[in-house]
């Protein structure tokens, strides 16, 4: 039975992130630059500027909704999790160091689309009965496109609703769990034979802990996100910059094997990774895996967010995909190829390769480090996903269903603490890839809005300046 569940999911797994999806991605992605003039290139420095001012700027918020700051804060919770640990990790072993520089490609794209998400998002985003901001994709699908296209939304809610339970909690959960084992055991403070009983606490207090965040509504969320995010991020980078300058005589010949890499694998991997588009694919997969640019759900966050201009709030997006990947995972990536730990290229490999990385450059003493940054990475994406699917499952039903889920959603983290997850890690990529599928239809039809709002926030802009 388990074997046939895989075998399919392995078959729709290798068509969703196989040569159509990579072309769909990549081919939105140009089409949205295009049609906008590469706002991510041509805007980058506004863009960047924009946003690390509205960051942090104090203002009362309105009712229903969080300030900008902690909208990108709740949406980075989502995004800067175990994919940047993890996957980039993952990417390296089957594609090789070149699988980094196709991450960067689809990022640039990425921030493209990333900001079009999160523009059509406020842009057609409403409030819902209890006075709050909703959006995201099912609401400028229904919004955007009329009611032809209704029956879109319900499919992207429902995949986000069967996603949110693997991707944003079990799986995470779990990560957590192993990473707080892993530190234990090298401590000699639990034993291998303790661990279940340690996971079931971990499990129960984890639940507790999401529970008491995500019922207190998308304000409590914006409130702890807000606060998690940049500690966990500035720990990490702190972590990772001092690995990189250790080895800092490694860093050209990195970046060589990540170029050469992208194009001729064989080159690096010693013929293990052979395949110039297992190198793309393996990249490209990872990164939208990472940043969710492609996916829409970030724009579930955004739109809850304190502002009456869409485009402004995009920029975001383009910030958002700049920090996940271009630079957390790259950091990573740089952790990984700079320590000097040996890599079984055509093994898959999680985030031990990465805590390798960092345990030889420092010592042992460093996995209770590695284990405090992957808690919170974890423990931020399984809030970041909850809102997501208390979004999801409201607009399938109402807002009547929303602290049920909330419930549940908080107890399947005890599953993720104590069950082996196998197969499940494998069908929530999968049903991650089934999201991009009804959110790229939808932004490739309104592409013309993003277009056209883009253009009139510059043009508006241009003229308050010549005032």
């Amino acid at each position: 039975m388990f074997d046939q569940i895989a075998n399919l999911n392995s078959i729709i797994n290798n068509f969703i992130w196989g040569v159509p999806a990579m072309i769909c991605i990549v081919g939105v992605g140009l089409l949205l630059s295009f049609r906008t003039r590469f706002v991510q290139i041509r805007k980058f420095g506004y863009a960047i500027k924009t946003t690390f001012g509205r960051m942090f700027r104090k203002k009362e918020v309105s009712d229903g909704a969080i300030s900008p700051f902690q909208a990108v804060c709740t949406a980075l919770a989502a995004t800067v999790g175990t994919g940047n640990i993890a996957g980039v990790a993952g990417a390296i072993a089957i594609g090789g160091p070149g699988a980094i520089f196709w991450m960067w490609m689809s990022a640039i794209l990425g921030m493209c689309t990333k900001f079009s998400e999160v523009t059509l998002a406020v842009h057609f985003r409403e409030r819902n009965k209890q006075g709050d901001y909703v959006g995201g994709p099912m609401y400028y699908i229904k919004n955007g496109l009329g009611k032809r296209w209704l029956w879109l939304a319900y499919v992207f809610s429902a995949f986000g609703v069967l996603t949110v339970f693997g991707t944003g909690n079990a799986t995470q959960v779990n990560t957590i769990t192993s990473a707080i084992d892993t530190a234990l055991i090298s401590f000699g403070l639990l034993s291998k034979d303790a661990t279940g009983i340690c996971n079931l606490v971990i499990g129960i207090v984890i639940a507790v802990l999401v529970g008491m965040v995500l019922l207190g509504g998308v304000k409590r969320i914006g409130k702890v996100t807000e606060k998690l995010v940049p500690f966990m991020a500035l720990l990490y980078i702190v972590l990772a910059l001092g690995v990189i300058l250790m080895n800092i005589q490694r860093v050209p010949g990195v970046f060589v094997s990540i170029v050469e890499g992208a194009f001729q694998p064989a080159a690096v991997t010693g013929g293990i990774v052979g395949s110039f588009f297992l190198s793309m694919k393996k990249g490209v997969s990872r990164g939208i895996f990472s940043n969710e640019a492609g996916l829409g759900t970030g724009s579930i966050a955004h739109a809850c967010a304190d502002t009456q201009k869409p485009v402004k709030q995009g920029l975001f997006g383009i910030f958002e995909v700049f920090a996940d990947t271009i630079v957390i995972c790259t950091m990573t990536a740089l952790v990984i190829l700079c320590s000097g730990v040996p890599i079984q290229y055509g093994v898959a490999a999680g985030a031990e390769l990465t805590i390798s990385g960092f345990t030889s450059t420092y010592g042992s003493w460093i996995s209770i480090f590695t284990a405090v940054a992957m808690c919170c990475f974890a423990f931020s994406t399984t809030i970041g996903w909850g809102l997501y699917g208390a979004r999801c499952i409201e607009f399938l039903f109402s807002s009547k269903v929303i602290k049920p889920f909330m419930v549940v959603y908080s107890l399947v983290a005890i599953m993720g603490a104590t069950v082996d997850l196998g197969l499940l890690w494998d069908i929530a990529d999968t049903f991650n890839g089934l999201m991009v599928i009804p959110n790229l239809i939808a932004v490739f039809l309104l592409s013309g809005t993003v277009a056209k709002l883009t253009r009139e926030f510059f043009a508006g802009e241009g003229k308050q300046k010549q005032k």
